[in-house]
């Protein structure tokens, strides 16, 4: 290492050291307004300056986002709701789904339905010689 290099160094270092040592001594902490006068449109900037303690930042900070501005809903909030608590199905939606089983299965569901509401536990299946209803019929070719 050259001289010029080590003299560069040494300079550059006490530039950098200087203007921190300056900038502590001249700059006075920030004159700030009391908290009980700060609404929406105060100047919360005098706060946000490094002398600022941080509790009375956090302090101003709080009173800043109680303004009801901020606590508005954007409805992307979509999982906010407490899904633990149980929502019973009304009596006439129960009323229109009684209707369409009995509609769309007939009787027979109907009467596995309830024998299923009594006991807890499904009807045994048809026998699986049976062929089912929706199954077309194939004609034996002897």
């Amino acid at each position: 290492m050259s001289r010029d290099e080590e003299d560069f160094l040494r300079r550059w270092s006490r530039l950098k050291r200087q203007p921190a040592v300056e900038a502590e001594v001249s700059a006075p902490p920030p004159e700030l307004p009391p908290l009980e006068s700060l609404n929406f449109d105060s100047d919360f900037g005098a706060f946000m300056h490094a002398k600022v303690d941080a509790g009375v930042r956090r302090a101003a900070l709080k009173t800043l986002f109680r303004d009801p501005r901020f606590n508005i809903m954007d409805g992307l909030d979509v999982y906010i709701d407490d899904y633990s608590k149980e929502d019973p199905i009304p009596p006439g939606m129960l009323a229109q789904l009684q209707h369409a089983r009995t509609t769309l299965f007939g009787p027979r569901a109907e009467a596995e339905a309830r024998q299923e509401d009594e006991t807890g536990t499904q009807p045994p299946p048809a026998s699986s010689n049976e062929p089912l209803e929706s199954e077309p019929q194939l004609e034996d070719e002897s």
